[in-house]
């Protein structure tokens, strides 16, 4: 059986317990984006939360509609059917999904955007581990700054591939994601974004080199400027060697 619509579903009921019993969500409002069957919608019902369920799939929609019809009546349970990356979201506190991985990292930066409570989200281990892993690493990447900028992110547990079917070729692991202010502050954050950006997508590039090429974008006068007055060792480093402090630092300087 291959993955549907990139999506493989978790059938273990012990795991499907243990997602949902990691926070206290009775009487709380839980974004659920890839419901599938049906198997977590139903246990997060049970534990007393008002769910939102976004299904980009029609099929799977209508099926769970009908095997919800009196959850969607009573108004425990709203089904969206539509993209999670595009797609309106109404008012949540909690998300707690098992992500599609094609949609792990959009969703994740839309989910940041957007801010929540908490959120308990299932990815590709390998996808994980880059979250997880430390500014000035050799793993560290855009994923790793933007979520750890913004958020404290706790690995709970790994799942295998026999707790889903289809099983997929990977380990997943289940992240637990709390937003929080930047521990060094950021005057702009879509100029952070950009810049975090920007430097990644030049990784083998110094940091010097990547602020000539956005001349264009900020002006040849302010990135001298700039230049001149970062600290040389950042100037000739290249980003995964950039601890958080050194982000905020040149996208600070740069919308100043």
């Amino acid at each position: 059986m291959k993955a549907y619509r990139d999506q493989h579903f978790l059938t273990d009921p012990r795991i499907v317990a243990r997602i949902a019993g990691i926070l206290e969500i009775r009487g709380r409002i839980v974004l659920e984006i890839g419901p599938g069957e049906g198997i977590l919608t139903k246990a997060l019902l049970e534990r007393g939360a008002k769910v939102i369920s976004v299904e980009l799939d029609s099929m799977l929609a209508d099926r769970l509609s009908h095997r919800f019809a009196s959850e969607i009546e009573d108004g425990s349970l709203t089904i969206i059917h539509g993209d999670a990356v595009k797609v309106p979201l109404p008012h949540f506190e909690i998300a707690i999904a098992n992500l599609p991985y094609s949609i792990s990292s959009p969703i994740t930066f839309r989910l940041l955007d957007i801010g929540f409570e908490a959120a308990i989200l299932m990815y590709q281990k390998e996808f994980a581990d880059r979250m997880m892993a430390h500014p000035g690493t050799r793993d560290c990447g855009r994923l790793s700054i933007m979520v750890q900028t913004y958020a404290r992110a706790s690995r709970c547990f790994d799942l295998p591939p026999g707790a889903f079917s289809p099983p997929p070729a990977v380990r997943s692991t289940v992240i637990w994601i709390e937003p929080r202010d930047p521990l060094f502050p950021v005057n702009d954050r879509k100029v952070y974004e950009e810049i975090v950006r920007e430097l990644f997508s030049r990784r083998r590039k110094t940091v010097q080199s990547t602020l000539k090429a956005l001349a264009g974008r900020f002006g040849k006068e302010k990135i001298d400027l700039v230049i001149g007055d970062l600290d040389p060792e950042i100037l000739s480093s290249r980003p995964e060697a950039l601890y958080l402090e050194d982000f905020a630092t040149i996208s600070n300087k740069l919308s100043g």
